[in-house]
């Protein structure tokens, strides 16, 4: 877009509706006290989702999700009665796959680790951002899943970015475009997000589907029952060295 045409726009802003700006901390503010607030939210030390996902065409698989402060996460998916685990306990990840034929856990390969290492973040990149080092930036409105959406781009400390559809009417995400460099090369995923219900006070989404650009395999997970503040020894999420 020619510079000529951004003056315009600029100045067709400023004269139109300069008490209706929103800047990027509005809209992240109004996004965290749509989920419950950032106290609430903060107040949760644990949480469990149990629910399905699918793997493949018509194959429905039971996964359990569980989460713990400061930075630990587990999930385990039943596979053919074959159970697969991927888990970080806040300093490494691991998985364990024995339809890989490995019967013991191992490390991630480090882009994969990096990755975990993200979803094991409770909050999210745009919750506290500066503390955690992400840069952030509202990039306008676009229409996202039938709704009109604000536009906040989130480029992580390690220079990954996220970018989030927030819908404009309840501040709640619709829709997150992920970009990650592994091993050099820049990968594209979109996760589109709804089933938004409440669960202690806090609005937290029940359906997740995601994949890769230009893939036509995509995974959705779909939440049944979400458990907050329940016990889960930190045991759970270290792997796990199998004496021989």
């Amino acid at each position: 877009m020619v510079r000529r045409i951004v003056s315009v726009m600029a100045l067709s802003v400023c004269i139109v509706a300069p008490a209706a700006a929103q800047t990027v901390d509005d809209i992240i503010n109004k996004n965290i006290a749509a989920k419950g607030g950032a106290a609430k939210q903060k107040a949760v030390k644990t949480v469990r989702m149990t629910g399905k996902m699918t793997v493949g065409p018509g194959i429905e698989a039971p996964i359990v999700l569980e989460m713990k402060r400061p930075k630990s996460m587990r999930i385990d998916i039943a596979i053919q009665g074959i159970t697969i685990t991927q888990a970080y306990d806040g300093t490494t990840g691991w998985m364990l796959n024995p339809m890989s034929g490995r019967t013991d856990p191992e490390p991630l390969p480090a882009e994969m680790a990096k990755v975990v290492e993200e979803q094991a973040d409770m909050d999210g990149p745009l919750m506290d951002y500066k503390e955690k080092g992400n840069k952030v930036e509202l990039l306008g409105k676009e229409q996202a899943e039938g709704a009109e959406c604000y536009v906040v781009r989130a480029t992580l400390k390690n220079g990954d970015t996220r970018t989030f559809y927030i819908d404009a009417e309840n501040f709640l995400e619709v829709k997150m475009v992920g970009k990650t460099t592994v091993r050099g090369t820049e990968t594209e995923s979109d996760t589109i997000v709804g089933g938004w219900k409440e669960v202690g006070g806090m609005m937290m989404p029940h359906s997740i589907d995601s994949g890769q650009k230009g893939s036509p395999m995509r995974q959705k997970m779909t939440i049944d029952k979400v458990e907050l503040d329940v016990p889960i020894d930190d045991a759970r999420f270290k792997m796990l060295v199998i004496k021989k």
